[in-house]
């Protein structure tokens, strides 16, 4: 089944002002309600993007000559998202610091939060391109529009945990959730390398066997 496949790009998705967001919100005051309405706007974006890059796929394999052409046609798509986003991460791996505009995030409103929520997982440029990329390929092999709930759920799941952590910690979350929060502003473009050219192996694997 594809959605195996594309679990580990959930890493992909969070790495970056998507996760680090997450921990301001879940060090905020208000930090149950705002990490919810923040969860809550990247489920909408998410699973928007996801399913229409699905659908868009499937359509693509309709109007294709034979399914061999289209099945050619996605994975060469997919491969060429995958190259941009390798590419991309490189290149924007040393953000040293979040934006100051990230410590507002503890006075945060619910809308605000909902919103960012909105717009980091649906309009920032790697998301985009990883979600269309997780769509395509369950599209291209076939598969049910369901298998991409779980690459949903798991990204939903990574976005939670700072808050999760709170609830184990309790205040030693305060000063524990800093020091993870920098290590992984300056760390997490390594795994999303790792996961990507891993994505890429099997879409060229695919290629192949074509």
């Amino acid at each position: 089944m594809s959605f195996a496949t594309i679990l580990p790009m959930a890493f992909v998705m969070i790495a970056g002002p998507q996760i680090i967001s997450s921990f301001f919100f879940a060090t905020s005051e208000n930090w149950a309600k705002t990490s919810a309405a923040y969860i809550g706007g990247a489920a909408l974006s998410i699973t928007s993007f996801v399913t229409i890059a699905y659908f868009v796929g499937k359509g693509t394999k309709s109007a294709a000559s034979t399914a061999h052409t289209g099945n050619l046609i996605l994975d060469w798509v997919v491969l060429a998202l995958l190259v941009v986003l390798i590419v991309r991460v490189f290149l924007t791996r040393h953000t040293s610091h979040p934006p100051k505009w990230m410590g507002r995030l503890e006075t945060a409103s619910l809308k605000l939060a909902l919103v960012l929520g909105l717009l980091l997982l649906g309009i920032f440029p790697t998301d985009i391109l990883t979600s269309v990329a997780a769509g395509l390929h369950v599209a291209r092999h076939g598969d049910s529009w369901w298998q991409l709930l779980p690459f949903v759920a798991l990204t939903l799941l990574l976005l939670a945990t700072p808050a999760i952590m709170v609830v184990l910690l309790g205040r030693r979350a305060h000063v524990i959730l800093p020091k993870i929060r920098d290590w992984m502003n300056n760390h997490s473009w390594v795994v999303s390398e790792i996961v990507l050219v891993f994505f890429a192996a099997i879409t060229i694997n695919s290629l192949a066997g074509d």
